[in-house]
């Protein structure tokens, strides 16, 4: 059984690869398995306590994930403002006589508006520990991707069979794909990793391609360039 949810963004969305330097602006057009689960998660701890999300971690790691997008996505190109910190200690940068450890720059930054909602669908393919409340869970996830990236929950249902526009995330790349369609590296969270990896508080780390860490798969979306300039790429849904 899936369990959908049909988000309407309301700002424009942002999630950088997981690879990519925290200088990095590109960004993923999708939101990433690894990203959705630990919105989950987070919504689990808010709502239900610590002690809650720890226990339904594995239900939550171990869940199928897939997405339709809207039919047209635009990735739009633009410099920020953005504060850094100095290399070598702080500076007096406005010449008022105050040092500050921190100084503006000028960084590229990638934002996606998609032209309608997104469908995101999620399967439970445990049979061990309690039952997940995904319906309850999704109720209380109100962004996605870069903090800000706000998304207002607009229809929950269940269905046997999903229809033919979603495509699953994390299944790996052994089926077919289109072959004019993007290809997207998502992370995902790997078979053994646990609640403790997760947790930014724990002193255990998050390893990359590892299966107790982040996993990478492969995912090659049915888009296509249609347009672009110095300012945009604007994709085309073409299955």
């Amino acid at each position: 059984m899936w369990v959908i949810a049909e988000y309407s963004p309301t700002t424009l969305f942002s999630l950088r690869p997981a690879n990519a330097t925290t200088s990095g602006g590109k960004t993923l057009i999708t939101p990433t398995p690894f990203a959705l689960k630990m919105a989950l998660i987070d919504a689990a701890i808010r709502v239900h306590g610590k002690a809650a999300g720890e226990r339904w971690f594995p239900k939550i790691r171990d869940l199928r994930i897939s997405i339709a997008l809207s039919e047209h996505i635009t990735v739009i190109n633009t410099f920020v403002k953005i504060l850094r910190p100095h290399k070598n200690g702080p500076k007096d940068v406005s010449g008022t006589g105050l040092s500050g450890p921190m100084g503006s720059t000028i960084a590229y930054r990638e934002l996606v508006q998609f032209g309608g909602t997104l469908q995101i669908a999620f399967q439970d393919i445990s049979i061990k520990g309690d039952i997940l409340p995904l319906a309850n869970l999704l109720l209380q996830v109100n962004y996605l991707g870069k903090r800000g990236g706000f998304m207002q929950l607009m229809n929950l249902q269940q269905s046997e069979q999903l229809s033919s526009n979603f495509i699953t995330l994390n299944d790996g790349s052994n089926g077919a794909f289109p072959l004019n369609g993007v290809l997207q590296m998502l992370d995902d969270c790997g078979p053994k990793m646990t609640f403790e990896h997760a947790d930014i508080y724990s002193s255990k780390s998050i390893s990359i391609n590892k299966s107790n860490g982040r996993i990478f798969h492969a995912t090659v979306l049915p888009y296509q360039v249609m347009s672009s300039s110095r300012g945009y790429t604007l994709y085309h849904r073409v299955a």
